[in-house]
């Protein structure tokens, strides 16, 4: 096997239109934290890389729908998910970010090398283009109904419903997702990453020369290359990113897909002079932690990338885990169903390495996985307290009981005593190798397997029978106990370091390297120790019954949007009544906010007959950028009445839709402004 100098270690950048959730945590982050802690305690040289992704549509989209810009949006959740990260122990040497100037400048020269060798492809394509907000649509900006399934939400790159990738010209009906228009197809241009001229490489790289790779990893490689590699475009229409830094390329941007890998290098040059060691040096072992969604991007395209540019070092391993889901059902983040990590810090104070526990237990290693909220009350109670905290709270007590809290002498060690102790450096061997083979939940088996050797070690002694008879022989038992508590501090820091630095101080001793984990003695006789405490404590039922409530109110909320809104019916009218509703087509030429109210929006409208002003309170579902040129139906015929001394003349129809927004009721088609609703 080759020996390595020093270690780069990435972790996926968490996209930062949202908070991270426990399958993030399980998926990528809680093993990446394992490795580079392990690689630490080994005095490796290595360095954690990380990140949030700040670019890409979904951020556009979510900032349009809460009436902010993207860079508000990114600032939110980067804060948010680099706080949460700190609170549970994450040891990134850099969390950075791809809207820094840093990762500007580096993506921009990494496309210009690209670009100055003439590896990319300028191809004129068609795409939709929404004439009325008068720009490109990117693919989540535009729906209509899944040509498979017949669902009418579909994105233009994937149905949510039945699961199957798409463009955005397959859909049925499309439509702009930002002025519900229909739109049409228009010429533009972009650069091609040309991937199959890369498929010979990739394919001898990988599956020659990478079999060691996890079967999850390996198998989807070889099922994107046997269906044959494609051109990718690397530049989008998009007024949120890295403009694409050529002459012609105004109004676009470096596809999010292209810039994000290239945040693990701008990062190492924020963190180091000597990044390029990390990753131009062949002696240099990379690694990518992240989850399948990723990885035709870790395993085919960024090498392509790397191989395109050709001064880089390609990934030795890119691990990744399944999918973990909550309570039987997918997590999701639109609908909620998720355990973020930042409600979790906040409710379950000093439990950090109780979740982080469970989830490298149940970690989705090899197959999806599922997390519930009993199995997490059980590992804890059955595992955490009766099991690691047992054993060590009973040898730090009976020494305290019985010698004051200072480290007994041992006396000669019995065969049985040889015994135990000769178990760890095994051990020690087996999670070795576990964790450099990506094997976490069998690591963490390993290193609970010395806690166990603990308990059966006392049991069996029963050093509390023979304090009066044989007190010789129990200095040895308990200062053979002490010896194993020190092993379990060094064993179970990668997985657990709240804890590990809890045991140290009730030791009373620095922290120990891994080369310690099984020598002899690594606490001397005489040693003081410090005050017994408990490492962890029993969950209640009413805590995990507070939590599945949340999920069950989660889960109706769902149901209930799912319901459609069936009002009773109001009492019948005669034909004449509503004949004399004036409803016609109107078109909003101009939409202010009104001074010191939320709700409120100020509209001049065309109705074909005039134009006039109406107040509407939608505001906050609309911005006023987003009703300007639309169309919408107006009760022209209402009394007017002032609202917030404006005098409005007319009523906007709106809907309330699923998710309880007031939405615009509008033509489906092209209507001219004036035209009658009857």
């Amino acid at each position: 096997m080759k020996k390595f100098k020093r270690y780069l270690v990435t972790s996926a950048l968490p996209y930062a239109n949202g908070p991270v959730h426990i399958g993030h945590l399980a998926g990528v982050y809680i093993p990446s934290d394992i490795y580079v802690r392990y690689l630490r305690l080994k005095g490796e040289d290595v360095i954690s890389i990380c990140g949030s992704d700040e670019h890409g549509v979904p951020i556009t989209i979510k900032a349009r729908q809460e009436g902010v810009t993207p860079q508000d949006i990114v600032d939110k959740y980067h804060g948010i998910i680099k706080d949460a990260f700190r609170r549970l122990g994450m040891s990134f040497d850099i969390y950075s970010r791809t809207s820094s100037p840093m990762h500007h400048k580096t993506a921009s020269e990494f496309f210009l090398n690209l670009y100055g060798k003439g590896v990319f492809e300028e191809k004129t394509t068609m795409q939709y283009y929404d004439e009325e907000a008068r720009q490109f649509l990117a693919d989540r900006y535009i729906t209509g109904t899944c040509p498979h399934c017949q669902n009418e939400r579909a994105y233009g790159d994937q149905c949510e419903k039945c699961g199957t990738s798409l463009n955005a010209t397959d859909l049925i009906r499309p439509k702009s997702a930002i002025t519900g228009s229909t739109p049409v197809l228009r010429e533009t241009k972009h650069w091609f990453l040309p991937l199959n001229k890369y498929e010979e490489f990739l394919r001898e790289w990988i599956l020659e020369g990478h079999k060691e790779w996890k079967a999850n990893v390996y198998g989807q490689c070889k099922s994107w290359l046997d269906l044959g590699l494609q051109p990718r475009a690397v530049s989008r229409d998009l007024d949120w990113g890295i403009p694409v830094p050529v002459e012609g390329a105004e109004g676009k941007v470096l596809y999010v897909w292209f810039d994000a890998p290239i945040g693990y290098i701008s990062a190492s040059k924020e963190l180091t002079p000597d990044w390029e060691k990390y990753w131009k040096s062949e002696d240099t072992k990379m690694v990518h932690f992240i989850g399948k969604d990723n990885i035709v991007f870790h395993c085919i395209v960024f090498p392509a990338m790397l191989k395109a540019h050709g001064e880089y070092i390609l990934p030795e391993n890119v691990p990744a885990n399944e999918f973990l889901n909550l309570e039987g059902d997918k997590i999701s983040t639109s609908r909620n169903w998720a355990v973020w990590l930042h409600e979790y810090l906040d409710e379950f104070p000093g439990k950090e390495d109780v979740l982080r526990y469970v989830l490298c237990a149940n970690a989705p290693e090899t197959k999806d996985n599922d997390f519930t909220w009993k199995d997490f009350q059980a590992r804890n109670n059955n595992e955490l307290v009766a099991v690691l905290g047992n054993f060590v709270n009973r040898a730090l007590v009976l020494t305290d009981k019985y010698y004051g809290g200072v480290v007994p002498e041992a006396g000669e060690l019995q065969p049985y005593d040889r015994e135990v102790l000769g178990e760890i450096p095994k051990i020690k061997r087996s999670l070795e190798e576990n964790i450099e083979n990506y094997r976490f939940r069998e690591a963490l088996r390993d290193a609970m397997n010395i806690a166990r050797l603990g308990n059966k070690y006392l049991a069996d002694t029963e050093p509390w029978k023979l304090a009066k008879t044989d007190p010789e022989r129990v200095r040895t038992i308990l200062n053979v106990a002490l010896q194993i508590t020190a092993d379990i501090a060094i064993a179970c820091e990668p997985f657990m370091p709240f804890t590990a630095e809890k045991i140290l101080k009730l030791l009373n001793t620095e922290k120990l390297g891994w080369d310690k984990l099984g020598a002899w003695p690594l606490i001397e006789a005489g040693h003081r120790l410090g005050k017994p405490e408990l490492l962890f404590e029993k969950i209640d039922d009413s805590v995990i019954d507070a939590q599945l409530l949340k999920l069950e109110n989660t889960k109706k909320a769902n149901q209930a949007k799912e319901v459609r809104h069936t009002e009773p019916q109001k009492e019948a009218v005669a034909f004449d009544d509503f004949a004399r509703m004036d409803i016609r087509v109107a078109r909003v030429l101009e939409a202010e906010k009104v001074a010191k109210t939320k709700k409120l929006l100020k509209l001049t409208v065309d109705t074909g007959i005039d134009k006039r002003t109406i107040v509407s309170g939608i505001a906050e579902y609309y911005t006023p950028e987003e009703m300007v040129g639309r169309e919408v139906l107006v009760l022209v015929n209402l009394e007017p009445r002032m609202l917030r001394g404006i005098e409005s003349q007319g009523m906007i129809l709106m809907a309330e839709n699923a998710e309880g927004k007031l939405v615009v009721v509008r033509p489906d088609e092209k209507t001219n402004p004036g035209a009658s609703v009857g």
